[in-house]
């Protein structure tokens, strides 16, 4: 699906304030819609580890991002797609799990959008992703390939460099604050999380999301892969509360989620 359009002066506007945030002066953001949306994102980090992260996901009206036979593509519309790509052109890095590369084989450039490519990060613990992937196979934006610390094999994964972090202390999957260390180590500070649920639920989970854009689309499908996935809260008022603002993408919706590294149950981030 191609949606490629011609950026506006707004856009243009938001690139160059991209390229000031980086060279550490203050961003002169456009104004509008544009900037309230995407002016977090190129705030200066708050969080002790010096970075900026911002989940990422796309789901139905009844909270599912895939159907039960893991179909995904596409549930959120054109607005939905050149925002993502959007956020790839204004972050240093785009994050997604193995069962992403596994399911949607994605190239995770900005191809429908003006503006640089983020380096491509995988998550894959226990390295069971093939070659054969066009991340992995293709030439392009830098690839870096996160394991387990404890995990064997080369120093390469095709195009990718491998790099090796702690496993989470408790539960399955990598150490959330390792991994952001592990990135800004590199400089790479402003961190999309794109997907997939479970990659985004963990973060989430560690308190380690500073916001999240979340479409909603116009869609039922009565069962299916849900959105999110983590510990259950016993009674409502235990339920993780934030502030939002929606941004109409038609035919989606968008929600602009102010997490500021709150976790569910209420807990300090880790």
């Amino acid at each position: 699906m191609n949606v490629l359009r011609t950026e506006g002066p707004a856009w243009r506007a938001m690139l160059a304030a991209r390229d000031a945030a980086d060279a550490g002066m203050p961003p002169r953001l456009p104004g509008g819609p544009m900037s309230a949306l995407f002016g977090p994102v190129l705030a200066p980090p708050r969080a002790a580890d010096g970075c900026t992260v911002i989940g990422r996901l796309a789901q139905t009206l009844d909270g599912r991002i895939a159907t039960v036979t893991g179909s995904s593509q596409w549930i959120g519309g054109a607005g939905d797609i050149l925002h993502t790509h959007r956020l790839r052109a204004l972050c240093h890095a785009v994050v997604v799990g193995a069962g992403t590369i596994r399911s949607d084989d994605p190239r995770l450039t900005t191809r429908e959008a003006e503006g640089p490519d983020p380096v491509r990060v995988v998550l894959d613990t226990d390295r069971r992703l093939g070659t054969d992937h066009r991340v992995f196979r293709e030439a392009g934006p830098p690839t870096l390939l996160l394991c387990a610390a404890d995990t064997g094999g080369a120093a390469r994964h095709g195009e990718a460099e491998v790099l090796r972090v702690a496993r989470a202390p408790a539960g399955p999957g990598l150490s959330v604050p390792a991994i952001l260390a592990a990135l800004a180590a590199r400089g790479l500070r402003r961190l999309f999380v794109e997907g997939g649920g479970v990659t985004v639920s963990r973060f989430l989970e560690a308190g380690c999301l500073d916001r999240l854009h979340l479409t909603v689309a116009p869609v039922l499908l009565g069962s299916g892969v849900p959105a999110f996935s983590f510990a259950p809260c016993a009674r409502i008022a235990d339920g993780l509360r934030f502030a939002w603002r929606a941004h109409p993408i038609p035919p989606d919706m968008l929600f602009d989620v102010a997490l500021d590294r709150a976790r569910p149950g209420g807990g300090t981030p880790a």
